[in-house]
């Protein structure tokens, strides 16, 4: 066990002990380093311009993701490498084909946007296969317009950091086993069940993407901290042929291959939550565990019928997630317990899936709604429906009657539109910035007849299934 944090600064070791263990990384960079490269923009983890890379050594390869510094403890580096901006000397080939191509006027977000081409440049995690916009689309520049910046990133070949020494000095240094001032970095799933048993008041933090702006917003003070992101045992994908379970340190980026497989929908869905810096980070458990009214994930997996394991020391239960959100701020969820993995069911060839996010941008934004519907047809006819929707109540919360408007119906415009109209005996939205309570009652609406319309491919999109028969 270990009272201060060690990692891996450009490949030396640094050790920090005796801090607040909600010290940022990027006020620890700036203020202790002198490492005034990173800058600080937003301090939420949207504009990029703290973006650094951290290294962990995973099922024996060195893996690298871009993450926001801003939001990120210090003492979630314990047993990670580190590199900012000043790590590449000035003389990154990324730096010079900023410079030959006009990528950078005021600078202030070119850091940020440097380091995200640097990942980019190393084939950092979810960056494979990516779009340059879509690896640059938790960067934001005002001044130069992305023309530039996207010659830029196309000048620079990508090829894997094989660090062959860098990775084994992380092999040496257990992530887990870190116990200071109120935190505590459990190394497995029993640990952490037997410390939330003595320590019920904790705050458990996975990505901290959302805890993180606690402190930078709120200027919250959190007295216990524990962090799972280095538990093992709880990084589990499996993909069966029945569904896809997912333990409750996965990040977004790391399931992202996973969900789009059980349905495009969902990798779609993925690829607009936050950016590539915010998927490094959040876990799928955690923005469940949160409870938001407005979390994209909830929905989705309540339509698709999702479950969850909770577990409180040894005991366990299996709870449909639609069962788990109580009221605002409130979930089923006893002192000492958490959500231990989220079990989704791969939808059948008899159904028909579509999820839907509306929002003011296309990245890096809350939905107004964010919509759900998975409806299982034989011979034309509506047997079973599962609607649910985000951002119109104070919970995710299914539609009943929109439901009962749809099942036992044969599926048409005419079904649609009933279940489009019973929406407002299902839901009394709020109006926010992001939407009155009228047009969320009328998008939540279309929705549902978008999906008539696509189904029958005058939309632009033809959805499937095998039992329809109209």
């Amino acid at each position: 066990m270990s009272d201060q944090i060690r990692f891996l600064l450009d490949g030396q070791w640094e050790t920090v002990g005796g801090i607040d263990p909600t010290t940022t990384v990027l006020d620890w960079l700036r203020q202790t380093k002198g490492r005034t490269g990173s800058k600080e923009g937003c301090a939420e983890g949207d504009c990029g311009a703290c973006t650094v890379l951290v290294g962990s050594a995973e099922q024996g390869k060195l893996v690298w993701r871009a993450v926001n510094s801003c939001i990120l403890f210090l003492p979630m580096l314990h047993g990670k490498a580190l590199r900012t901006v000043e790590s590449l000397g000035g003389e990154h080939p990324v730096q010079r084909a900023m410079v030959e191509h006009h990528g950078s006027q005021c600078g202030f977000c070119t850091p940020g946007i440097v380091m995200s081409l640097y990942g980019r440049s190393l084939g950092a995690a979810g960056t494979e296969g990516a779009k340059i916009e879509d690896v640059l689309a938790g960067n934001l520049c005002r001044c130069t317009g992305y023309g530039p910046i996207l010659d830029a990133a196309k000048a620079v070949p990508v090829q894997a950091d094989d660090d062959a020494a860098l990775l084994a000095e992380l092999q040496k240094q257990p992530h887990g086993g870190l116990r200071f001032s109120g935190w505590f970095s459990p190394a497995t799933a029993d640990e952490l069940a037997g410390l939330l048993l003595e320590h019920p008041d904790a705050r458990i933090v996975a990505g901290a993407t959302d805890v993180g702006l606690w402190v930078t917003k709120q200027h919250r003070a959190l007295p216990k901290i524990i962090y799972i992101g280095g538990i093992a045992d709880l990084s589990a994908i499996e993909e069966t042929e029945d569904g896809l379970t997912l333990g409750a340190s996965v990040r977004y980026g790391d399931a992202h291959g996973a969900l789009g497989r059980l349905h495009p929908d969902l990798g779609e869905l993925v690829r607009r939550i936050g950016a590539v810096q915010v998927r490094n980070a959040g876990t799928i458990a955690g923005n469940i565990a949160n409870g938001s009214p407005i979390g994209d994930m909830p929905p989705a997996l309540i339509a698709l019928g999702a479950s969850i394991t909770l577990r409180r020391g040894g005991e366990r239960r299996v709870l449909a997630l639609e069962d788990f959100f109580i009221d605002y701020g409130k979930q089923d969820r006893r002192p000492g317990e958490f959500v231990e993995s989220v079990r989704i069911p791969r939808p059948r060839p008899d159904q028909i899936v579509r999820i839907v996010k509306l929002s003011k941008r296309f990245d890096s934004d809350i939905s107004a709604v964010c919509g759900a519907v998975c409806l299982t047809l034989a011979k034309g006819r509506i047997t079973a429906a599962r609607i649910a929707f985000g951002g119109m109540a104070g919970i995710p919360k299914r539609a009943p009657a929109a439901e009962a408007a749809l099942v036992g119906s044969f599926w048409g415009e005419s079904s649609c539109e009933d279940a489009a109209r019973a929406l407002a005996e299902d839901f009394s939205p709020l109006t926010d910035v992001r939407g009155s309570a009228e047009y969320r009652l009328i998008a939540a609406g279309n929705i549902l007849r978008r999906l008539w319309f696509e189904a029958n491919g005058l939309g632009g999109t033809v959805l499937s299934a095998e039992a329809i028969d109209v």
